[in-house]
C-alpha cells in the first residue's frame, strides 16, 4: 500500500522555476505551485502544506513579507519555509532566517542537495 505524499507549496513567479521545481519532487511529494504570494495564500485556504518553498523577489508582495504574515497566523505559523531563491548575499539569508526560514537554497540548485535539504523538514 502506498503511502500518501506529502504536499509542497513552491511560490515563484518565474514559471520555469516552478516546472523545474515541480519536476524536481515531484516523484516523491506532492506539488502545488503559486506564482505569487496571495496564490500562495489562496492554496492556503483548503490546504495545510508540510513545507512552503518560497521564493524572496516577486513583484507585488516578496517572500519577506509573505513569511510575516506566515508566522503571525495560528494556522500556519509553524509549517517550516525555505527560502529557494536567486539572492545570494548572506545578509539576505540571515533576514530570512530572522523572519522564521528553516533553510534557505539558491537557484540554481543541484537537485539531490536540494531534495536532501527538503527531506530535513518533511
Amino acid at each position: 500500500m502506498e503511502t500518501e505524499k506529502k504536499l509542497i507549496i513552491l511560490v515563484d513567479d518565474n514559471p520555469a522555476n516552478l516546472r523545474i521545481g515541480k519536476n524536481v519532487l515531484s516523484e516523491k511529494y506532492t506539488v502545488a505551485t503559486a506564482p505569487s504570494a496571495p496564490k500562495l495564500f489562496s492554496l492556503l485556504e483548503n490546504n495545510h502544506p508540510a513545507l512552503i518553498l518560497l521564493d524572496i523577489d516577486m513583484p507585488g508582495m516578496d517572500g519577506y513579507e509573505a513569511i510575516k504574515i506566515l508566522k503571525l497566523n495560528q494556522e500556519t505559523k509553524d509549517i517550516p519555509v525555505i527560502f529557494l531563491t536567486g539572492m545570494t548575499d548572506s545578509q539576505d539569508e540571515e533576514k530570512g532566517r530572522a523572519l522564521g526560514a528553516v533553510d534557505y537554497v539558491t537557484k540554481p540548485f543541484e537537485p539531490q542537495a536540494f531534495i536532501a535539504c527538503i527531506e530535513k523538514y518533511c
